[in-house]
Formats: structure tokens, sequence, C-alpha cells
């Protein structure tokens, strides 16, 4: 069996590492230090296919594989920590979840602009008293005669909020049945009834800006309901899971860049006139 990488895998590769240090890096601590959206950068990344990797190229991605995603990812983790979460969130959470889930329209509709970085992607499930705790949630989804349904609540600490166009939405459809009562939704945050909260404080990762966001009456079509009516909470297990692997890949992009930061360090660090890393 081959464990090495791919061409492919390693031209992504090479692609990630160049943008993150010619581009990212140098940027980095401005737009964490005043907070500010990358928006440009995040464009690049979606020229460049690495924010829909595994998106299949009919969709606008780069069709390739998890492996690929994992080594593109550590590229853009090294060079900035905000960057690689918005690009996880698009990745991982946005893209992957329709994917597995949506319909043909849905993918059509949706998944390009995002995986093309035309557009940012969110995913809201926290709220301010519950998170993977589905029994607790409060939004609330009153499904309509029409088959449409009408949103009310709020959801916390939402990654990419601020600026999202579309967002994957959990809310609770049937209270009575608990985790099976919560449904998945596709949100257009252009439409009626959605409103976006305060950008929230951050201790770092400033440049992925995350809010509260708010449903006041807001109609999703019955064709915007991802997956069937009560599969949402199998759906954000699912999505989550696999989420990790980005997470996983953003903390050894961050290590690597931290060991690489100390050993120049130490290289100019002078203690009893020599090196302390000598």
């Amino acid at each position: 069996m081959d464990f090495g990488f791919t061409e492919e895998q390693l031209m992504l590769q090479e692609v990630a590492r160049r943008i993150a240090q010619e581009k990212i890096a140098p940027s980095a601590e401005h737009f964490d230090r005043v907070g500010e959206f990358p928006l440009e950068n995040i464009r690049l990344l979606g020229e460049n296919g690495l924010m829909g990797i595994e998106v299949p190229a009919e969709y606008g991605g780069a069709g390739m594989d998890p492996i690929a995603y994992v080594l593109a990812m550590i590229e853009i983790a090294a060079g900035d920590a905000a960057h690689s979460t918005i690009m996880s969130v698009n990745n991982s959470l946005f893209c992957n979840g329709i994917l597995q889930f949506g319909t043909e329209a849905q993918k059509q509709k949706y998944v390009r602009a995002i995986a093309e970085g035309r557009e940012i992607g969110a995913f809201a499930l926290t709220e301010p008293q519950s998170g993977s705790d589905a029994t607790a949630m409060r939004c609330r989804a009153a499904r309509q005669a029409d088959g449409s349904y009408v949103i009310n609540g709020k959801k916390s600490w939402i990654t990419s909020g601020p600026v999202a166009k579309y967002i994957v939405l959990f809310a609770m459809s049937e209270p009575d049945k608990g985790a099976r009562g919560v449904t998945a939704f596709l949100v257009d945050t252009t439409q009626p009834g959605f409103h976006r909260g305060k950008t929230e404080p951050k201790l770092g990762i400033r440049a992925s800006a995350t809010c509260e966001i708010e449903f006041q009456d807001y109609v999703v079509a019955a064709d915007d309901v991802l997956g069937t009516e009560g599969q949402g909470f199998k759906i954000a297990m699912s999505v989550l899971d696999a989420g990790r692997i980005g997470i996983a890949s953003q903390a050894i992009g961050i290590a690597r860049a931290a060991y690489e930061a100390t050993l120049e360090y130490v290289k100019e660090r002078k203690a009893f006139g020599a090196p302390i890393g000598t």
C-alpha cells in the first residue's frame, strides 16, 4: 500500500502554502488587530479551489479528497488561524452538509458561490442556552399549510455570521419529539426577517467574525428544508464529526507555525553572549 501523497494533493498543498506565506501571513496581524474580515484573501482562496476542496467541480469546487483538504488546511492555519477558521466552516460545515444531505437543486443553488469564495457560508446550531443539547433548543420552526416554515429565535457565536450570505440553520419544528424534532434549513440572509446582532469581542482569531443572529417571522420555503423534517440533529452531528478533521488540521498548522517562530527566536535571543538555541 502506498502511503505517499498524490501529485494533485501536493500541488494543492503548494498552492495553499504560497498563498499563506505571500498573502495571508503578512496581513494577519493587521486583520487581527482591527478585527476586519479578510474578504480579498478569502476570495483568493476561493479562486484557487480552497473554499470548496471536496466539492465536485460541477458545483464550483476543486473535486479533491480529504487528504488534500488536510494538507491545504495545515498550510493556511500556519499562515493565520482566522483565515483557516473561515475556510473550515465553508468546507466542512456548510458545503459538506449540503453535499451529504441536500437535493440536486439545493446543491446548484447554494454550493457554487460558497465553494468559489464569492459568498460566505455559516452553520447555526448554538444558542444562548444550548449547543449540541437539542432538547434545550428554543429557536422554533412552525410549519405552515403550504409546507413552508416560519422561523423565530436566536443563534449565538455564529462563525462568519456577520458576513454570511447563506446559513445552514437548525430549529425545533416538533418540540415534543426532543432531538427528533429538530429540522435543518437553508437560509438566505438577504431575505426579510433575518437580523444580525453585534459582533462578539474575542481574545484572538478576530478576523474570523462571530455574532448572534436572530429570526423574526422568517419564512423558509419547503424546498429549503435540508434533508427531511426531524433529521436536523442527525445532520448536525454528522457534519460536526467531519468538521473535526478540519479543526485537527488547524491545530497542526498553528503548532507548526509556533514551532518555526520559536526556532527563529532562539537563534536571535542571546544569553551569556551566545544564542539560547545553541
